[in-house]
Order: C-alpha cells, then structure tokens, then sequence
C-alpha cells in the first residue's frame, strides 16, 4: 500500500511504502546510523594502526571500535532528535523513526544518553585526551553544526571538525599526546571534507532547500554558485602542502608520492564537476571523496 504524505511544506508530498515492515532494532540502527558511525570509526582505527607501528593492542583497538560507535551514534541520535521537524521535508529522511513517529524523542534521548555515556567510559580506558576529543567531538557535531547548517555555510567548516576528530582520536589512543602526524592527518581529513560535503550537498538540493539548510555556497540570485568545483578543487589542492610536510618529518617518500598522485586525482574529480556543473560529475566527485580518506590512511599505514 502506497501513501502520500504531505508534510508542513505543501511542495513536499511523499510515496512511503506502508507495507514495508519495522523493527524497534531496525529504527534503533537507522537512529544512529549505523553506516555512517561504522565509516567514522573505520577512520579511527586507520590512524590507531598507523600510530600503533606494528605493535597493535587489540584489546585497546576492541574498545576504541566499540567507545568510537557510541560516541558516533549518540551524536547521530541527537541529531536526529533536533532535526526530527526538518527530516519529515525531506525525501531521503522523511521515513527516519523520530520523523514519522515511530520512536519517540524520549526514547531516542534515553538511547543517545546510554551511547554516550557507553562511549565516554570505553575511550576513558585510553586517556584524557582521547575521552576529551571524543565529547568534543559528540558536542560540536550535535549541539553547533545541527543546528547552524540551518543559518550559515560555515556550518561545513564547523562540522568538518568533528568530522575529522576521529584520525585525531585513534592517533591519540596511542600516543597519549599530540604528534605532528596525527595533527597533520587530522588537516587532511578536515580540508577533505568541504568536497565531500559540497558534492552531497548539490546531489540533495532540492531536499536540503526543503528544510532550510545552508550547505552549499550561493551566489546572489540564490542559486548554488556555479564556483563550488573550484572552491572544492583549491580545498583538495591545500592538502598537498601537507603530504610534503608529512613525508618532512621522516615518513616514507613513496607513501607521499602516492598520496600526492591520489590526491590529484581526486582535485581532477572537483575540476570536472566545476566543468559541467551536472549530476553526474558531481556522483563521481562524491564517490571519489568516499574513497580518498581511507586509501590515504591505507597508504600511511603500509607504506
């Protein structure tokens, strides 16, 4: 049985499938996006493996997994319980369990509540520093970029630290301190993001318009500004500067050449979609950038 929803915004109607089955753990998993938090943290144990140099503890790599997730999932429920008004006008969202009133908000807080708490003793086992980037990281994703993606392009900057906290966190698992490697990766990851996040945001526009968002540069008609590619080509280009000063303090000069070529090539991607500016450029933009980060680690780590 199909339904047509309309929402606040009378543009916005949806066919939601009412035959689709639910369960309380399958809204759980969507809740705090599982997917999603699993990336996250595939990018926390890279860097925990980068740091370790050959001499993993894999216990402590079970509870950064594990202290990682919570940490993730909690801020993505809490994002979900902020957003639940703006996530039933948009087509990719409307059928998340707090937009449809599947789970309620009390509920949802409860969960975000345990997950944190979960998280903060996990990464507690590591040291200060770590639960510290991991509570930063939960507060400026949940209660600073949410809400001011609503009012402000700089929400992209804003939540690109939180975003690239994690390497920061698996670096500092280790080295109980911060290195010059893991603050450098930690730039990386944050410059990489701005592409990332331009290329999601042209693909869901239309959607994001619906809700009020502000991720994408606009120009003064309000449309999205024809420049974003190039913006996104120079953010790409900046990350250069930083291999060079990585492979400077005593890292492998091939593991920089293959950075320094993946990297160009994911700058070609962003010149491309400032080309033709069309659906297309900007799918390969977006799955270029799904694949950057993790070679990069990759490349350290082996290299």
């Amino acid at each position: 049985m199909i339904l047509k929803v309309v929402t606040k915004d009378k543009t916005a109607t949806y066919n939601i499938d009412k035959s689709k089955s639910y369960t309380w753990f399958g809204d759980l998993m969507m809740l705090v996006k599982v997917k999603l938090s699993l990336t996250v943290v595939s990018t926390s144990v890279f860097a925990y493996l980068l740091a370790s140099k050959g001499h993993v503890d894999y216990i402590g790599l079970v509870l950064l997994i594990f202290g990682g997730f919570f940490i993730t999932g909690a801020a993505n429920a809490l994002n979900q319980v902020i957003e639940k008004d703006f996530d039933a006008l948009m087509v990719r969202t409307a059928d998340r369990p707090l937009a449809t009133g599947r789970m309620k908000v009390s509920e949802a807080v409860l969960i975000a509540g345990l997950f944190s708490t979960t998280g903060i003793i996990m990464l507690s086992a590591f040291n200060p520093l770590t639960v510290l980037l991991g509570i930063l990281a939960l507060c400026t994703y949940a209660f600073i970029y949410t809400p001011l993606k609503r009012y402000s392009t700089i929400a992209v900057a804003v939540g690109a630290i939180p975003g690239a906290l994690p390497v920061l966190i698996g670096f500092t698992a280790i080295e109980n301190g911060l290195s010059v490697l893991g603050i450098s990766l930690f730039i990386v990851q944050f410059l990489w993001q701005f592409p990332h996040f331009w290329s999601i945001g042209y693909l869901g526009y239309e959607d994001y318009q619906r809700a009020g968002y502000k991720l994408l540069p606009e120009d003064s008609k309000g449309d999205i500004d024809r420049k974003v590619g190039f913006y996104a080509m120079i953010y790409t280009l900046l990350i250069i500067p930083v291999i060079v000063y990585i492979w400077m303090e005593n890292t492998s000069g091939i593991a920089m050449i293959v950075s320094i070529v993946m990297t160009l090539l994911f700058a070609i991607s962003a010149w491309n979609f400032h080309l033709r500016f069309d659906r297309k450029s900007a799918l390969k933009m977006m799955f270029a950038s799904f694949f950057y980060m993790p070679l990069i680690l990759l490349t350290y780590w082996l290299l």
